[in-house]
């Protein structure tokens, strides 16, 4: 009777831990889902401006950015997910592997970042730049540059007078625009009582001195204004970044502990 008793236990006995796999699997499918809903808003960004023709804003360009982001995450989650649930190990090595890179270069872009602020502000700096040339070319990346613009009360990246670099609304003499000198409305600072937003309000300022367009707009760059939003908000910025850590460092954790009972579960049958 005990032998048989053991003989059972035996046969039912296994590695490997249903929580940590099936948690694994709901976890990796969230992701999976979210990583198809992030492709298809990118998808559809993309191909309501298909006849879009500008090039040089590629790598600027929010639809394109959502695109590759999901599809990463797509590739990345589907291997979790579809690991997870057939106890594949090769696919749940990847899982880990790609979670793990992924990881390792958001940190060294915060490290690198952090010790080499001088360098990130120029390289952000030129990403702003096309984002103004292209300003009225990409409908996307006009109403990005407008959000920013509104939300952290500025206005260009150094200064008002960045945008200049946009065609029209370069302040040279020999520019035809009738927006010539001017900058968006989302630089205007709003006027108590007003219905309706006069998107004419920036028209002219860049002939004016810092304290004459200080009185109609923010004449503070956006870098300047980032980096004291940041100070200013350093634990939301610190729960954002651990936000991001935690569900991926949960994943390799997870996905290395499934591995090695599996790789256990595999020795006790040979």
């Amino acid at each position: 009777m005990d032998r048989k008793l053991n003989l059972d236990r035996a046969e039912t006995f296994t590695f490997i831990n249903p929580w940590i796999r099936y948690f694994l699997f709901f976890f990796s499918f969230l992701f999976w889902v979210f990583s198809l809903l992030i492709v298809a808003i990118g998808v559809y960004a993309k191909v309501q401006k298909a006849t879009d023709t500008v090039r040089d804003t590629f790598l600027v360009d929010p639809a394109v950015i959502l695109i590759v982001v999901g599809v990463v995450m797509f590739f990345i989650t589907f291997c979790g997910c579809i690991g997870a649930l057939r106890e594949n190990i090769h696919l749940l090595k990847t899982f880990s592997f790609s979670l793990t890179v992924v990881f390792l270069t958001q940190l060294a872009i915060a490290v690198l970042g952090f010790f080499y602020s001088d360098q990130t502000r120029d390289t952000l700096g030129k990403f702003v730049k096309k984002a103004i040339v292209h300003y009225r070319e990409d409908l996307d990346l006009q109403n990005l540059m407008d959000h920013i613009q509104k939300e952290f009360k500025c206005c260009g990246w150094n200064n008002y007078t960045d945008w200049s670099w946009n065609l029209y609304f370069n302040c040279t003499q020999d520019n035809p625009s009738t927006e010539r000198c001017a900058v968006p409305y989302s630089c205007c600072t709003p006027v108590l009582g007003e219905a309706v937003v006069n998107t004419m309000c920036g028209f002219g300022i860049q002939t004016q001195n810092y304290l004459e367009a200080y009185k109609a707009i923010y004449p503070v760059g956006c870098a300047e204004k980032t980096v004291m939003w940041m100070e200013s908000h350093l634990l939301l910025v610190g729960g954002l970044a651990l936000g991001l850590a935690l569900p991926q460092i949960a994943g390799i954790v997870l996905s290395q502990i499934l591995i090695t009972q599996i790789q256990d579960e595999i020795g006790s049958v040979l």
